[in-house]
């Protein structure tokens, strides 16, 4: 359809403004770990990384946008198990055990954010590492900007995968992809430094951010061996937890500021 008859059809704006919301949702994901990848540098390096991170996420989205009928592609089996997993109450497998590319980049990417969380997980409660600000500044540096860059980059490839895939889903007319992911990401470019910053000033949520990638690693698991997880559950409990930590960082404030006031008295 042509890009003038998409800015005079309703549909067509409706479709973009739901998948704009999908876009953005789906990089949520994407961001966190961003946030907390560029945590781990120093501060002169942070919001450098972030930006060329998301921006890379930006490029890998339109280049794929561009294979379309390549992506689609991607998720007819290539490997194929001759296995029969358990069934479920409605008689079908409970997971599949034929591939996809799609499949493959989906569980390599899940247990790449597995090991990623549980190591920073590790780090986050090893009682023998050292609180000195010359430790500190020394974990930071053990992760370099290339490093962090590449592991952004492999994520990003993930996300985006999984991004194009839902726009195909939704709507057939490319400009409409185009615009819904330069939008989300635009909307990830700016939420960046907030969240990280945030995330770095409050040692807990760095913890529950944590659980979430952990959680999001199992998810990518599960749906490339077919067990797909509603996302409205994963997303729901996301912001439950995160609700909850919000109203634990206001108690902690407010007892502060009486704390505070109480010994000015």
């Amino acid at each position: 359809m042509p890009v003038i008859e998409l800015l005079a059809s309703p549909a067509a704006w409706a479709a973009l403004l739901t998948l704009i919301v999908m876009e953005v949702v789906l990089g949520i994901d994407n961001l966190v770990f961003v946030a907390i990848l560029s945590n781990k540098l120093p501060e002169a390096d942070r919001a450098r990384t972030r930006r060329i991170g998301i921006g890379l996420a930006l490029v890998m989205r339109l280049l794929l946008l561009t294979t379309i009928s390549w992506i689609v592609g991607m998720t007819a089996p290539v490997i194929d198990l001759g296995l029969t997993g358990a069934a479920d109450a409605h008689g079908n497998p409970s997971f599949e055990t034929a591939f996809s590319i799609r499949d493959l980049i989906l569980i390599a990417g899940g247990l790449f954010l597995l090991y990623k969380a549980t190591t920073e997980i590790h780090h986050s409660v090893d009682p023998a590492e050292s609180d000195s600000p010359l430790d500190k500044t020394n974990s930071q540096k053990s992760l370099g900007f290339a490093a962090a860059i590449a592991q952004i980059l492999m994520l990003d490839l993930v996300f985006s995968i999984d991004s194009i895939l839902t726009a195909v889903g939704m709507t057939d007319e490319l400009p409409i992809m185009i615009v819904a992911v330069v939008v989300a990401v635009g909307v990830m470019l700016i939420a960046a430094d907030p969240l990280s910053n945030f995330i770095a000033k409050n040692p807990t949520v760095v913890m529950l951010a944590l659980g979430f990638l952990l959680m999001i690693g199992l998810v990518l698991i599960a749906d490339g061996f077919g067990v797909h997880v509603p996302k409205g559950y994963v997303y729901t409990a996301m912001a439950f937890s995160a609700g909850v930590e919000i109203l634990n960082i206001w108690s902690r404030k407010a007892r502060e500021r009486r704390g505070g006031n109480g010994a000015a008295h």
